[in-house]
């Protein structure tokens, strides 16, 4: 009920946003988990083919963020809101019809476009909408993006007792009406005349060294996130012995999620800037990963994941709600899409140096990911303490909205 409360305070956008999260997440987890496993197995692809179609939609959608933030600033995010939603209703629906490397190949690219389109452009659309409430919009984009990607594995799992192309075909039927309900219902927000090329503002954003840093510095954030589906799961996999355990890893951070977001969002910023709350985000989220070397076992292990749920949702609402504060208006999706690049190679490289460490010794993999998240903490404390973190307009008591 809390959770709706703060929905209906937000404009008509917002709303529709928050619902076209969760529609997006349960789209994409419904098949996206199960890809690999149709791939290989039902269509007896190589492992290199499966490499391929798998790697393509990741490179396709972290190398493009950057296009799909500039388009946002220069069409207007709801065109390509729109263009994103629809272009994975098509992807996802080839994964259905297709079983030819082609066109395995041709689905998994614009499925990943899609993704780059639209992450920046709504991502945009919500900060512009949400004007000084940004922190608690994203912290409900959080919750609705969560549920979705707890529900999604759900329906999928049924779906699958069918077969894998009615899985698809639901997805990508899912997007298509998230396409029309928001080419009839999203509001279209005026975008004034760029006064200059992409490339021009490209390299204004890129020559934002304030911005590099904080990106850059954000990196131990991605590299601790991406474990959720790589160490932490393995790790109860092998305290228990038992397939079912990684599922209590994805149950615990998606309660506390659900039940914790909006609550220390909203109690922490009425005590100080994002740039205060980031780094705390951070160094709770890095002990997460040294609570199972000192617990060993399932509950050390969903003790920390539970930490690193609670830095998550500490550091990121705030993350969001600080990139727009970098740079001028025209430029909010392309910021954000920088950093979604950044993000993205980060994730790729902590999951191999992660991997690599999950092969030589028991304690290095948790001692990595923690100096990587305690690492961040300290450089995000220092760009703080030195003034070159922004600090966006603090949202107005609730009783004089």
């Amino acid at each position: 009920m809390r959770i709706l409360r703060a929905v209906r305070t937000f404009p008509l956008p917002v709303r529709l946003l928050l619902v076209n999260q969760l529609g997006v997440n349960t789209g994409f987890y419904l098949l996206i988990p199960y890809l690999a496993g149709h791939l290989g197995h039902d269509l007896g692809l190589s492992a290199l083919a499966v490499g391929t179609v798998l790697g393509l939609r990741n490179l396709s959608q972290q190398g493009l963020f950057i296009l799909g933030g500039s388009a946002a600033d220069r069409l207007g995010a709801r065109r390509v809101i729109i263009a994103g939603c629809g272009l994975r209703s098509i992807g996802f629906g080839l994964f259905a019809l297709g079983d030819t490397l082609g066109i395995l190949l041709a689905a998994s690219a614009l499925s990943g476009l899609a993704g780059a389109l639209f992450n920046p452009a709504v991502r945009t659309y919500v900060a512009h909408e949400a004007a000084d409430r940004k922190a608690e919009a994203f912290a409900l984009f959080s919750v609705f993006a969560t549920t979705g990607a707890l529900a999604g594995p759900l329906i999928g799992t049924v779906l699958l007792l069918v077969d894998f192309r009615a899985a698809a075909l639901a997805a990508a039927g899912l997007f298509a009406v998230l396409t029309v309900a928001q080419a009839f219902a999203l509001p279209e927000r005026a975008v004034a005349p760029a006064p200059r090329g992409v490339l021009a503002d490209w390299r204004e954003v890129a020559g934002d060294r304030r911005f590099l840093a904080f990106s850059l510095g954000m990196v131990g954030l991605f590299g601790m996130e991406s474990q959720l589906y790589l160490l932490l799961p393995d790790a109860a996999r092998r305290a228990t012995g038992w397939e079912g355990a990684v599922g209590l890893v994805f149950l615990t951070a998606t309660l506390a999620n659900l039940t914790l977001q909006l609550r220390i969002t909203t109690r922490l910023q009425r005590h100080g800037p994002p740039s205060r709350w980031i780094p705390l985000g951070l160094a709770v989220a890095a002990t997460g990963f040294l609570l199972p070397l000192a617990a060993p076992g399932l509950p050390g292990v969903l003790g920390g994941v539970l930490l690193l749920q609670l830095g998550l949702m500490t550091a990121q609402p705030f993350v969001l709600a600080l990139i727009p504060a970098f740079g001028r208006e025209g430029l909010t999706g392309t910021y954000y899409g920088l950093y979604y690049v950044v993000s993205g190679f980060a994730a790729a490289l902590g999951n191999t140096l992660v991997g690599r460490a999950m092969d030589s010794t028991a304690t290095a993999p948790w001692l990595l990911c923690a100096g990587l998240g305690l690492g961040s903490a300290t450089a995000l404390t220092r760009l703080h303490r030195a003034g070159r973190l922004p600090t966006p307009a603090r949202p107005l008591p609730s009783e004089a909205r």
